[in-house]
């Protein structure tokens, strides 16, 4: 990123601009204008990455990657509950389930797979250090199995679902662990998310940064931040009906709305990671990998689960044998491949494979 170019003219426009169509849309209601929307959509998205890497340049790792997580988090769960909740009967009683699994493997499989590939590529192996990447590692696999795998195997209550109090229980828990993960991270064990290269001069690049990024640009990058992800999640909303319309034609099974959905949620992660893994900062995009699961299961179910108690909409969240298989074979690999402290292609090139098939799969069950 170049600081002396550090708010382009397009950074400020396009979330406005944005904001302004979405509001249009009132007025204005065709398949062309859906298409502007969808533009302004991914313009939006471009610019939180933009914001988001400026803000993490000014406050440094891993607290710049751990606001991105908790901003995008944010951003699901509002896309989710809005949807749930503006939906009828049992038309989303699988909605959460399917975009926090499709979010989970696109994270495992597509963006650590792809990161590893792009930064291989160039650089033919990166480093990164083990103990943040173990613990982010011990931490997603047991919220995992507590909310995707676990409802598959009590008693209380068929179809996956929890009860009521089962399902509070889960939540306080999987929040408990993802808290505990974000002492670790930004406090107690903090150079554990840090790469290996940068702890020999760990000093030096926090003074540079504060240095090229002032105080103010850097609360004008939160407000713009800001405005990005929230038009993100309305236009996505908007969007959302005219995507489920396309999927049912085209004879896909609703399922593909969830990683739709999932894709469009963490495109500004995705995107913010394969730069870093670019850079040769393969640490940032483990960071920003891991906390996105992490915060996308460990923040957003605790989150849905309270209002679906209150509101007494039904949610079932165990994933069906497939899913189990592919989900199982994702982490195993993802132990395997980053449990050296390097990277290396082929641990990219069989990541990815794996998300082919979580995709194909899916839309030709």
């Amino acid at each position: 990123m170049n600081i002396k170019k550090y708010l382009w003219m397009w950074t400020f426009l396009v979330p406005i601009l944005a904001w302004l169509s979405y509001i249009g849309n009132t007025v204005f209601s065709s398949g062309y204008y859906s298409v502007i929307l969808a533009l302004f959509l991914m313009g939006s998205v471009l610019a939180a990455v933009y914001h988001s890497e400026v803000i993490a340049h000014r406050l440094g790792e891993p607290f710049g990657t751990l606001l991105l997580a908790f901003a995008i988090t944010v951003i699901e769960v509002g896309l989710i509950i809005s949807i749930m909740l503006g939906a009828k009967g049992l038309e989303t009683i699988t909605l959460a389930r399917d975009t926090v699994f499709a979010a989970v493997m696109i994270i495992l499989t597509g963006i650590i797979g792809s990161c590893i590939v792009i930064g291989s590529l160039r650089y033919r192996e990166q480093s990164f250090t083990l103990q943040g990447v173990s613990t982010a590692l011990i931490t997603l696999t047991s919220v995992i199995i507590f909310v995707l795998i676990l409802p598959n195997y009590t008693i209380s209550h068929l179809g996956g679902e929890y009860t009521s109090f089962q399902l509070l229980f889960i939540a306080l828990i999987s929040l408990g662990l993802y808290l505990g993960f974000t002492m670790i991270q930004t406090f107690r064990h903090r150079s554990f998310f840090i790469s290996p290269e940068n702890k020999l001069s760990k000093n030096q690049p926090v003074q540079d940064n504060h240095e090229m990024i002032s105080r103010k640009q850097l609360y004008i990058s939160c407000i713009l931040l800001l405005l990005s992800l929230g038009i993100v999640v309305l236009l996505a909303k908007l969007l959302s009906k005219d995507v489920e319309h396309i999927v049912v034609s085209a004879g896909a099974p609703k399922s593909l709305v969830g990683i739709i959905i999932a894709g469009i949620v963490l495109l500004p992660e995705g995107l913010a990671a394969f730069r870093a893994a670019k850079s040769d900062e393969i640490q940032t995009s483990l960071n920003l990998a891991f906390g996105s699961a992490l915060a996308s299961i460990g923040l957003s179910i605790p989150a849905i689960a309270i209002i679906s108690v209150i509101t007494g909409i039904r949610m079932t969240l165990g994933i069906d044998i497939k899913s189990t298989i592919l989900l199982g074979l994702s982490l195993f690999i993802i132990t395997v491949s980053l449990a050296t402290g390097r990277t290396n292609i082929m641990q990219g090139i069989v990541l990815i494979a794996i998300f082919l098939i979580y995709l194909f799969i899916t839309i030709v069950p």
